[in-house]
């Protein structure tokens, strides 16, 4: 009997002990205003300028007498249904004197320099350079053990409040495992001139393989006035490609040219056969080299020829550099 009035005062002993226990207390550290942690907001997701090659055509064009988009569109080396669909024009015969009209894409400024927004992958969450572990106090709750000496004992320690340290990762240095600190710009990547809608063409001076467009005698050689070549023949000949492409126009709305077709071999070379008395193709086409295109005529010219050119970003060449034309 006398040994329970001990175990009563042990027991109340520990309680009182553990109701006076502190609180736990989380310690966050504060960063200083010069430390290393503090937050760097990202840069926001914009606009980044990636210049084109330049390869001398202008951004825009101001319309003048006689001019039409069929023919401002051949001069510089583009699809007619390119430059009404850049400046919005349902019609391609709409257009004014003094009116200018843009040589670029939506997606390209006038001066060339084409503009693309950063990938979503730059819109990430504030970044923290470092973390601090932190630490807490760690202090037992209620616990219900059997009675013995040894268990009474460890119950008066475990109420001094004993520490015991545990490192704690922070949410800052999750965020900053998870999510990039700086955005990286990556250059866009540069389309090549020789390159677009056909096989690039091998061999000869520009790097292609032309072939003569028919076979004839040359009647007029290449100058500032021609911009090409006159090759002789007769009614009804036949005209082929003289390389792989697609047929930006076939028509007769080019004055002086009478019924022409134009193919775009890529981004950089056009080739244009005027004169013909019946075209074979439409605009759209994909020709190969060597195919059937029109058949010699005289329209809108004195004779039975082939008006022949071949451009280079809307620059006429000559085309004896890159065929063979039987001289006189």
């Amino acid at each position: 009997m006398r040994r329970i009035p001990s175990l009563l005062s042990l027991l109340l002993l520990a309680g009182c002990a553990a109701q006076h226990a502190p609180a736990p207390i989380l310690e966050r550290p504060i960063p200083s205003r010069g430390s290393q942690n503090t937050i760097k907001p990202v840069p926001s997701a914009s606009s980044v300028a990636v210049s084109r090659s330049d390869d001398g055509r202008p951004g825009t064009y101001t319309v003048k007498k006689g001019d039409t988009l069929y023919r401002i569109a051949f001069e510089h080396g583009f699809s007619y249904r390119d430059l009404a669909a850049w400046n919005n024009l349902a019609n391609p015969d709409d257009i004014k004197v003094d009116q200018v009209l843009r040589l670029t894409s939506p997606g390209e400024s006038a001066d060339g320099v084409e503009v693309r927004p950063l990938q979503d992958t730059a819109r990430s969450a504030p970044a923290v350079t470092s973390a601090k572990p932190m630490e807490t106090l760690a202090y037992p709750k209620a616990i219900k053990q059997p009675y013995s000496q040894k268990n009474a004992e460890s119950i008066g320690k475990l109420a001094e409040g004993g520490s015991a340290r545990t490192a704690v990762a922070s949410r800052a240095a999750a965020t900053h495992a998870s999510s990039p600190s700086t955005v990286k710009i990556v250059p866009a990547e540069k389309k090549s001139a020789a390159s677009e809608t056909t096989p690039a063409m091998q061999n000869g001076n520009s790097g292609h393989d032309w072939i003569s467009p028919t076979p004839g005698k040359l009647l007029k050689s290449f100058s500032d006035e021609t911009k090409g070549v006159d090759i002789g023949g007769k009614m009804g000949q036949s005209i082929v490609a003289s390389g792989a492409g697609k047929v930006v126009y076939a028509g007769s709305g080019l004055r002086g040219y009478g019924k022409m077709v134009i193919l775009k071999h890529n981004n950089e070379y056009l080739s244009a056969y005027a004169h013909n008395s019946k075209l074979l193709v439409k605009e759209g086409d994909v020709v190969k080299r060597g195919e059937k295109i029109a058949e010699m005529g005289n329209t809108d010219t004195d004779r039975v020829k082939l008006h022949f050119e071949i451009r280079r970003f809307g620059k006429p060449v000559d085309p004896t550099k890159f065929i063979t034309v039987d001289r006189p």
